[in-house]
């Protein structure tokens, strides 16, 4: 009888713990790389592993990304019991094996599911068996969890994703929660007690006209982003072929500042020399990583001329200046009143004159030698200059 009521103390004491996240995770936004964007459906075992080879080869693990994720496609049914199962064509091993070889290679697996009956793709989905998954998602090795929004119906998204964010809480391993419901339902109000990251937006497609409205529509969200939540404008198209090396900079550049996960997309064992430069820019990626953890504010916007700045740690900044236009821009760059704007919430934010600073352009790797602290920029079509102010 005893034992009987000592089971019983534990169960409403679990009962009655509130679930939470894994709060130690993605303390900055996460990088890595995810299959949707370059192979849509066409995923196998061996490609995933060779993605995972070339994530190290090529220098990208050296880099700071770190996540080999599955998009949709790797599961093919329920077995009897209702378990999820990996297509055994494309998957002869198992989820696990391809888990610990990732692993194996000091990277981190990410998989994919949907908060629908059936995902995007038509694949099985995570409604009705939460717990389910999110326990042979831990038996699998999983660090990283992309929860989808298709084949909903009815449900009510915060409820949706809180059941699973419970779920992997239960399930005991800490698992990256990406919340892909694009916005619907302005997650980035309520999501950040819910999950690590949350889409913003519907999908992006690897063309100018795409990124950039994207770029437009995060304007207003940097206060909702911090350490361990992100606002998520999408997956990077760098590489993938559809704009100019020019327009890759600035795609790249601009999700850097808003402090967006970086999640490569493109097919790693083919970069050419550009694509490498870009996505393994370590100036530019310090200013994602910054462990301030803010999200940049628009300082100035003349329509298709913009400044953006993003407070750093240790009283420095990162300054954006963005031509969206389709013809060249000539503007007049103050530094030393940038150096004192104000970038938002008061910590974190440069306020020094702009003689305690040096002025580091990212792109180019040099300072700037300020003969004057206003100086003349040309901005081409669709590019970015950055800088970074440096307490010297």
């Amino acid at each position: 009888m005893k034992k009987y009521f000592l089971l019983l103390a534990a169960l409403l004491l679990f009962l009655n713990c509130p679930a939470q996240k894994f709060d130690q995770l993605a303390k900055t936004p996460p990088m890595g790389w995810n299959s949707w964007n370059k192979f849509n459906c066409d995923v196998s075992e061996i490609l995933i592993m060779q993605m995972a080879d070339a994530m190290v080869s090529s220098g990208m693990k050296d880099a700071g990304y770190e996540y080999i994720v599955i998009d949709d496609c790797w599961q093919i049914a329920r077995d009897e019991n209702g378990e999820i199962v990996a297509d055994k064509d494309r998957f002869p091993h198992g989820m696990k094996y391809v888990a610990d070889y990732i692993h194996s290679k000091g990277l981190k697996f990410g998989i994919y599911s949907c908060a629908g009956k059936a995902t995007c793709q038509g694949r099985p989905g995570g409604l009705g068996h939460e717990y389910q998954d999110a326990r042979t998602y831990a038996s699998y090795g999983v660090d990283y969890l992309k929860y989808d929004w298709c084949n909903t119906t009815t449900q009510d998204a915060k409820s949706s994703y809180t059941n699973m964010r419970d779920a992997l809480y239960t399930a005991g391993r800490p698992i990256v929660f990406s919340l892909c419901e694009w916005g619907n339902s302005k997650p980035w109000e309520w999501a950040g007690a819910v999950g690590n990251l949350w889409r913003t937006t519907g999908d992006i497609n690897d063309s100018w006209n795409s990124m950039i409205n994207i770029f437009n529509q995060q304007k207003d969200l940097s206060r909702y982003a911090g350490p361990g939540k992100w606002n998520d404008p999408d997956m990077l198209e760098v590489g993938n072929g559809g704009m100019t090396t020019e327009e890759y900079k600035t795609h790249f550049t601009l999700w850097c500042m808003l402090a967006s996960p970086l999640m490569a997309g493109n097919d790693l064992q083919n970069m050419s020399p550009e694509t490498k430069s870009i996505l393994m820019n370590k100036e530019v990626i310090t200013l994602n990583q910054d462990s301030l953890g803010r999200q940049a504010i628009c300082y100035r916007d003349n329509g298709d001329y913009q400044i953006w700045l993003k407070p750093l740690a240790n009283d420095e900044k990162a300054i954006c200046l963005l031509n969206k236009s389709d013809e060249k821009k000539t503007v007049l760059v103050d530094f030393s009143l940038l150096a004192k704007a104000n970038a938002g919430r008061r910590s974190g934010s440069a306020s020094l004159p702009i003689e305690n600073y040096r002025v580091r352009d990212l792109w180019e790797h040099k300072d700037l030698v300020l003969k004057e602290t206003s100086v003349n920029t040309d901005l081409a079509p669709h590019t970015v200059k950055v800088y970074r102010l440096i307490k010297k």
